[in-house]
């Protein structure tokens, strides 16, 4: 069947391409980048019903939308894209080597330094590379993601999130006149975050399990024998919870106040994301446990 394809910016006519009766979003937007765009990769379109509709899931078929013959779908520009998983290379790499370089490296900052690093500034110079090695590793061989590109301009924004953020801790923790705080801290701090990060890395693991390779199938999320993962027994998204943890326990260890805003401004963030998930999980699933919450127990 022959299908227009109209211009979102004005809906002007493009031109005109054929598919299979049975063909799926994503068939259009090959059909897009082969004939009418080539400039255009699938990952950089929008379909459309209307110009400004909702764009449409790749996986949707035309027959389930009603779409046959002489119809017209609507097409956006997205812009230059990257994948997700290079946009989490990039922003992880980023605190590894900014943390690392100003506590190898201090006289670049502070100029002549000749006290070595206390023990405080050392372990937490540990624990930011442990949890940023965590990252990449994770992105590499656990993360499967939903969605294949994101807008290539957000990568500048992400990225400076992540970088500066680490700039500004690493300053106030490696400065030669940081006070360290007490031994209980140190060891609390450092308790609190190896088990966060386990947990981190569990619900990270319990997630890609859900999901079988090449599919986007959904499902309840729930404790799985791990004793990390029974914190889905009161939230929706245990990682987030795990997360901040691991960034409160980090302040712990510290005392350092850049390092609780990073972890509060992450918490807000998280928040937000978390309640959206929570919210589609409600929406998708009508027997979802009606008792969770979103990222806090009990609060939020």
């Amino acid at each position: 069947m022959e299908i227009e394809i109209l211009s979102v910016s004005g809906s002007k006519p493009l031109g005109k391409i054929r598919v299979n009766e049975d063909a799926t979003v994503q068939d259009v937007k090959e059909k897009i980048h082969q004939g009418l765009k080539k400039s255009m990769y699938p990952e950089r379109q929008s379909i459309k019903l209307e110009s400004k509709g909702r764009s449409l899931k790749d996986e949707t078929t035309l027959k389930s939308l009603n779409i046959g013959d002489g119809a017209k779908l609507y097409l956006q520009d997205l812009g230059p894209q990257i994948s997700w998983r290079n946009v989490f290379l990039a922003e992880y790499a980023g605190p590894l080597f900014v943390y690392l370089w100003v506590y190898q490296r201090p006289w670049i900052l502070y100029g002549d330094v000749t006290s070595a690093p206390g023990t405080v500034a050392s372990v937490a110079a540990i624990c930011w590379s442990l949890h940023y090695a965590k990252r990449l590793l994770e992105t590499v061989f656990v993360h499967r993601f939903s969605k294949g590109t994101m807008p290539l301009r957000n990568l500048f924004k992400n990225c400076s999130y992540y970088w500066l953020f680490t700039l500004y801790i690493a300053y106030h923790i490696n400065h030669p006149l940081f006070t360290a705080p007490c031994n209980t801290c140190l060891y609390v701090g450092v308790a609190g975050f190896t088990i966060c990060e386990l947990g981190n890395l569990s619900i990270h693991i319990l997630l890609k399990n859900l999901r079988p390779p090449g599919t986007k199938v959904r499902r309840i999320p729930k404790p799985d024998g791990n004793p990390f993962s029974i914190l889905f027994n009161f939230v929706s998204c245990p990682n987030y919870t795990y997360e901040f943890g691991s960034w409160f326990f980090f302040t712990v260890l510290t005392k350092c106040l850049p390092a609780g805003l990073f972890a509060l401004v992450g918490l807000y963030q998280m928040s937000v994301w978390a309640i959206g998930k929570h919210r589609n999980y409600k929406k998708e699933f009508p027997d979802y446990p009606k008792g969770r919450k979103a990222i806090l127990p009990f609060i939020l």
